[in-house]
């Protein structure tokens, strides 16, 4: 219901990537470029400053994004509160997420989740990839949410949400103003998070298609969460390879930065994974709130 010019604008704002947003929206890229040029005409005012192969938001661009976001928010809602006449839900649905999925991405999700559906219950368990996709195999939990970029022929994958993964060190690194070439990352010392966590297989898997591998890296420490490792880098002069999604406090209050490796980039996207075969209304009721958000 969500007005598909502004979808399109939207999604170009939050990805600042027409080439992005064209993939993520199953479009070409010209028929990106033909919505937000009609905004823009309709609106008598340029959204995005284009510079070189990246592009900014002007500062109209950005008046609209956050109206865009107010709009995308209520139509969901109504969405939502039509949904509710007619209907009971009641229940108990056990969602395991990996690490960063559960402390970064769903809490927001759920809190709305139970805003709609106060008689549906909720159970989340919190492991690394490896362990919510061992969980579901067993049939302990209804759902998983993960990180990771390996599959299995038990599941069925489905992507609900972009990330990226950047470089990162504290604010007043030597090194956080200036752009890195790849060869220089066997110069670091680096933080990784733990085998069986899929943020790190992703990082090794984009490194190993460089002709990077771990053992070859000079690697201080691994540690079991997101927030561990940023504690680590506030400390110290190593530097570590995180979601974006788990450091955008820390960017906005200048104690961490990103640290740019020139021609090289690590995106992914979050998937949600279930067993094959039929679902119960409940579960499609969830997933259906969580390809929403």
């Amino acid at each position: 219901m969500f007005d598909y010019r502004l979808k399109v604008f939207h999604t170009v704002a939050s990805r600042l990537s027409f080439t992005k947003a064209s993939e993520e929206l199953n479009i070409t890229q010209p028929a990106v470029t033909k919505h937000i040029k009609e905004i823009e005409n309709q609106l008598a005012t340029k959204l995005f400053d284009r510079k070189g192969t990246s592009i900014q938001l002007t500062a109209a661009g950005k008046i609209l994004f956050e109206y865009a976001e107010k709009i995308r928010n209520l139509y969901r809602d109504l969405e939502f509160e039509i949904n509710q006449f007619n209907q009971e839900h009641k229940g108990k649905l056990i969602v395991g997420a990996s690490t960063t999925v559960a402390q970064y991405v769903l809490p927001e999700i759920l809190a709305t989740f139970h805003s709609y559906y106060k008689d549906i219950k909720i159970e989340l368990i919190t492991h690394n990839t490896e362990i919510i996709s061992s969980l579901l195999k067993e049939g302990k939990i209804d759902v998983g949410i993960i990180e990771g970029e390996s599959q299995s022929s038990f599941f069925e994958y489905h992507p609900f949400k972009a990330d990226e993964i950047v470089l990162v060190a504290k604010a007043n690194h030597s090194l956080a103003r200036k752009t890195l070439h790849l060869k220089d990352i066997y110069h670091l010392d680096l933080i990784f998070r733990e085998q069986g966590s899929g943020t790190q297989e992703f990082i090794q898997n984009r490194l190993k298609e460089k002709g990077i591998q771990m053992e070859d890296l000079t690697v201080i420490m691994q540690l079991g969460s997101s927030e561990s490792i940023k504690n680590y880098l506030l400390h110290s002069e190593c530097m570590a390879f995180l979601s974006i999604s788990t450091v955008l406090a820390e960017l906005k209050s200048n104690t961490l930065s990103i640290v740019d490796v020139k021609n090289f980039s690590i995106e992914r996207n979050f998937h949600y994974i279930l067993p094959k075969g039929e679902q119960s209304q409940l579960i499609k009721l969830f997933l259906k709130h969580l390809s929403n958000n």
